[in-house]
């Protein structure tokens, strides 16, 4: 049996895998209301690493009163994590403050003048990126503006890397997550000097690096014992959430292409190219199963607000009497023709988004009228709007020479609407497979494989289910084209970006 992890800034969700049945035993997610993100101040978004650690206890005892399993069996942990944040601990692994999360916005000037003094022919070719809004420009954001914090940091870390370190009390991180941060230099294949350098952090912030499939990290004994779990388990995977569901899609190799819709929404293309886009609108990082023999990286294409949206929206039309269900903002949704009667939503309301370099857009309605639309018009508009911003990114692809032929999702969050599916298919005019998977088995797939359990990346999927897939519709993707080229023209009519 092995556990498998996913920690997200909604909620945290772990599921027991029985590998040699290739079969999920099952699976709970905690707690069942999105967690709170605390915005001290506008575009600021944190949580505190300990509420995820209470969060993770909650989940896994209500996990083996679920499935009735004995914790006993449970051979390796794999861990999938929300991007980009930053957890500060001191010499005696506590948090110092709450986590700057992956939605915060505080640390865009600061990056953008890392990039500035770095210079674009630095940061590009070989930090495939921007310093940008990433964990490095938000630890130079305390250092700042926090410099009591700062000066009692022993290490820094992503949030999977504060989970790890709570059940084995190492202090680690991979390639792959220094990547996420933006300290990893692509071409010497190691940390970047340069930047540490620029923003004057000291190398012995950096945890110690372990792979992020096959690590060898035992939790600790007095951990084990309290959960119950033999003192030889190890922690042998640990994956950000974007490569993450990449990976439990078995998008592995270049040319393969994974989507999400959850909190935010993201197309993620595998590549053994170090692409990067000039403006640093999508973002390339370390792929989990990199290797220097055989380069693999994931280009990351972002847009913060989507599910966050869905589920804003959810709140709203339930302040009333009565109470609707994700299931029906569906069905009401499928009640209205593409287009939504001229209604435009720009989803843009979750913080500085990428593909408009960093800028704070802010969410938007376009041609509200109060005598035609309706609340199944804002849903259904919503939707659009959210589809209509990933294919800003999507585009963006064509211009690295990445293939677009199929796309691969977990049948979940919006994917399980049908209207989004038809959308997303016919905006895009790709091929959509949809799989019965998520993060946390992909998570405890990866511990398996990390382990040795299984002995090639294929044969850790060989039990994948295909649950259905879709296919363009030449009359329905001209008549989504024209409307995204209208969606596209609002943008930069009333110039909340010029394209």
């Amino acid at each position: 049996m092995f556990l498998g992890v996913d920690l997200g800034s909604s909620s945290i969700k772990l599921s027991l895998f029985d590998a040699e049945q290739g079969a999920v035993k099952g699976s709970v997610s905690y707690p069942k209301e999105e967690l709170a993100i605390e915005a001290k101040q506008q575009g600021w978004a944190e949580q505190h690493p300990d509420l995820w650690w209470e969060n993770f206890l909650t989940a896994y005892d209500l996990l083996l009163k679920k499935t009735g399993a004995d914790p006993k069996t449970i051979k390796a942990i794999g861990i999938s994590y929300q991007m980009h944040g930053l957890v500060l601990v001191d010499e005696d692994q506590q948090v110092l403050r709450s986590s700057i999360i992956w939605c915060d916005s505080r640390a865009v000037n600061i990056g953008s003048e890392a990039f500035e003094a770095l210079g674009s022919d630095y940061c590009l070719p070989n930090l495939l990126n921007s310093p940008g809004n990433f964990t490095a420009s938000k630890l130079a954001w305390v250092k700042e503006f926090e410099p009591e914090v700062f000066s009692r940091a022993h290490k820094f870390m992503l949030p999977g890397d504060f989970l790890a370190m709570k059940l084995s009390k190492r202090i680690t991180t991979t390639q792959t997550g220094l990547s996420e941060g933006v300290f990893w230099d692509f071409n010497e294949r190691s940390v970047s000097k340069k930047l540490l350098d620029e923003f004057g952090f000291g190398e012995e912030l950096i945890p110690e690096i372990v792979p992020a499939i096959g690590a060898d990290i035992t939790i600790d004994k007095e951990v084990a014992q309290e959960l119950g779990l033999p003192e030889d388990v190890k922690i042998t995977y640990r994956g950000g959430d974007q490569p993450n569901n990449a990976f439990s899609l078995n998008v592995l190799k270049p040319g393969e292409i994974a989507a999400t819709a959850g909190t935010s929404g993201v197309i993620y293309a595998v590549t053994e190219k170090n692409a990067y886009d000039k403006k640093s609108r999508i973002n390339t990082f370390l792929h989990v199963n990199d290797e220097e023999a055989a380069p693999k990286n994931g280009i990351l294409i972002c847009i913060n607000g989507t599910g966050i949206l869905y589920s804003w929206l959810k709140k709203i039309l339930n302040t009333g009497r009565g109470s609707i269900d994700y299931e029906q903002m569906n069905e009401m949704v499928d009640s209205v023709q593409p287009g939504s009667e001229g209604l435009l939503c720009l989803p843009f309301g979750n913080g500085a988004e990428r593909i408009f370099e960093n800028q704070l857009i802010g969410s938007h309605l376009l041609n509200m009228d109060f005598n035609r639309h309706e609340n199944r018009h804002l849903l259904r508009a919503s939707l659009e709007g959210i589809v209509y911003a990933l294919n800003l990114g999507f585009e963006m692809l064509s211009d690295l020479d990445v293939p677009q032929n199929t796309i691969r999702a977990g049948k979940a969050n919006l994917f399980l609407s049908k209207s989004f599916r038809e959308i997303f298919v016919n905006v895009t005019g790709t091929r959509l497979e949809l799989y019965d998977t998520d993060g946390s088995v992909g998570a405890a797939r990866g511990a398996a494989l990390g382990v040795g359990f299984f002995s090639t990346e294929e044969e850790a999927f060989a039990s994948l289910t295909k649950l259905e897939e879709m296919e363009p519709n030449a009359e329905l993707t001209a008549k989504y084209q024209a409307l995204y080229q209208d969606w596209k023209q609002s943008i930069d009519k009333h110039e909340f970006y010029k394209f």
